[in-house]
């Protein structure tokens, strides 16, 4: 093997920052140590790893193809060195991406916890939609996943965290907040925010209207859960979103559930890794702990 550790260490770092100079503050080392490290790298794999325009570095065809190998390099060497020293087993960081509703109502609880209970492990989350968080796990971006739904892909082991639902959310003074029930008919002549495609919720949204409602009018997509329930509070929008992420406002009364028996929207929040990750003590601390909390907030029933 020519090439070495730090070389891949570099790498990924100038990979990350695109530049020589921030990834040289980022390693400690100096500007012409890190340029050199990486030219002896593209040199003895022979081939061009980055494209340079100007000061900023991006990653050639060659560069994201050993950009994932890379990182899985770095992380089997960071968990070499936490297997050598037992007592350290709980430590170090923990790179997880999670959807926006785990991200927003479940993770904080959950770190504030792990930060009590295990110093030495720090949690780097990252919030992205599901489609991003699968895509940051198979290219080694992240260690650990959050999901909505499922996501069927046999590189990603999966387990079920906590059951949840969406429904369908109105203003009080939208025409259809004062039935009992919304028909199909009334769903296909409204107009809908939603979120962007990608989105778990929006695939599990979807899911459940295939077959039942033939077109839907979809007026704007947005990532951003709050503008979707600003627009529909103040506009005459319908919109489909997580329980969790409407309870506020619905016992507000700023929003309005409607009835939609016709749409099945139960879903559930996953744990999601790489099939190929072995054994890691800190996704088994995180998940421990995560479950010791969906628990106790069921048994304060807190969380429905």
């Amino acid at each position: 093997m020519k090439y070495s550790l730090k070389q891949i260490m570099v790498f990924d770092a100038v990979a990350s920052l695109e530049s020589v100079s921030a990834a040289a503050r980022k390693l400690s080392m100096t500007q012409s140590a890190v340029s050199m490290s990486l030219g002896q790298l593209e040199n003895l794999l022979d081939r061009p790893l980055f494209i340079r325009q100007g000061n900023r570095l991006t990653l050639s065809h060659w560069g994201n193809w050993l950009r994932p190998k890379a990182r899985k390099l770095l992380q089997d060497a960071q968990q070499i060195e936490l297997g050598l020293h037992e007592q350290h087993l709980i430590s170090g960081i923990f790179r997880l991406c999670s959807s926006q509703t785990a991200a927003e109502h479940l993770l904080p609880e959950l770190i504030s916890k792990i930060d009590t209970d295990f110093p030495e492990l720090r949690i780097a989350l990252t919030v992205e939609n599901t489609e991003h968080v699968v895509e940051g796990l198979l290219n080694y971006q992240y260690d650990f996943g959050i999901i909505e739904g499922r996501y069927d892909d046999s590189r990603l082991h999966q387990e079920q965290w906590l059951n949840d639902h969406l429904v369908v959310v109105a203003s009080p003074h939208h025409p259809y907040a004062r039935y009992e029930t919304t028909s199909v008919s009334q769903l296909e002549q409204a107009k809908w925010v939603l979120r962007e495609q990608g989105a778990g919720t929006r695939r599990i949204f979807e899911g459940a209207i295939h077959g039942v409602i033939e077109t839907l009018n979809v007026w704007k997509e947005y990532e951003h859960v709050s503008l979707l329930k600003a627009l529909v509070k103040n506009g005459p929008y319908l919109s489909s979103l997580p329980f969790l992420d409407v309870e506020k406002e619905v016992s507000n009364g700023d929003l309005v559930i409607l009835s939609t028996p016709q749409l099945n929207m139960h879903r559930h929040l996953s744990f999601v890794w790489r099939c190929d990750a072995g054994e890691n003590p800190l996704r088994d601390c995180v998940i421990t702990q995560a479950r010791k909390m969906s628990k106790h907030r069921q048994n304060h029933k807190l969380y429905k």
